[in-house]
């Protein structure tokens, strides 16, 4: 089995993706900003899969700290197989008009830049050229990028958007390397980001405008991801996955 880091995955579609992947086999790098005590229970509760597994605290926004994360993986997994990009900030709900360039700023940095970051640290490790055997990479987008998010949150949608002209763009460029690169676009999914933007019953707010009448749950994303991250999707590169209930 393979090798795999997930970024911001003390919780939410991170902690659950983390937990499908150890039920089966895979070794995982568990990556985390501020929440050492959850990462650490994570870690516990998925070794007890018989996998191996670590938690790393590193701001994946910034470069030093994204090489050092990814130099701790190799010296205590091994090689590097898979990537989810998984970790980013919601911030309270606001209509653009109010947006400064601080709040801007800040999630697109923790948003995007850190996704290229982290792609730029797997290629240089999975790729052929560089002595690697290729490997997958997964990056988690949002429905919001379709949507636009007006009046809620079009920062976080446009940041989205980038993360999926991103994955087209790379899944081209390093094909011919092995590696493959596929998105997946979550919509309304019952975790606490909703809680980060100020709305904790957002969904059930939106639900009756959801063609399947409910939102998602995290393992339901976990699931997708997983499949991408397999050897069944071996044909599969930058495709998007529609995780939204039919919006």
């Amino acid at each position: 089995m393979g090798n795999i880091l997930i970024t911001g995955s003390s919780r939410g579609i991170g902690a659950a993706t983390a937990r499908v992947l150890a039920a089966k086999g895979h070794n995982l790098c568990i990556n985390y900003n501020q929440s050492q005590p959850a990462a650490d229970q994570l870690v516990k509760q998925v070794q007890q899969l018989g996998i191996k597994a670590i938690a790393v605290q590193a701001d994946v926004s910034q470069e030093q700290q994204v090489m050092a994360l990814f130099n701790a993986m190799d010296e205590q997994l091994g090689p590097l197989t898979g990537l989810v990009n998984n970790a980013g900030i919601l911030l309270p709900q606001m209509p653009v008009e109010q947006m400064d360039a601080a709040r801007i700023n800040r999630l697109l940095t923790t948003n995007v830049t850190s996704y290229f970051l982290c792609c730029k640290e797997a290629i240089k490790r999975m790729a052929i050229k560089h002595g690697g055997r290729g490997g997958a990479i997964v990056n988690v987008s949002s429905a919001a990028a379709r949507l636009g998010a007006a009046g809620e949150y079009v920062d976080y949608a446009a940041s989205k958007g980038a993360i999926d002209t991103l994955t087209r763009g790379l899944s081209v460029e390093v094909a011919s390397q092995g590696i493959r690169v596929n998105c997946v676009r979550p919509g309304f999914i019952d975790t606490k980001m909703h809680t980060d933007g100020g709305e904790p019953d957002r969904i059930e707010r939106v639900k009756s405008a959801i063609p399947m009448g409910r939102g998602g749950t995290p393992e339901e994303v976990a699931n997708a991801i997983a499949w991408l991250l397999s050897d069944e999707a071996s044909y599969v590169t930058g495709s998007f996955t529609e995780i939204a209930g039919g919006r």
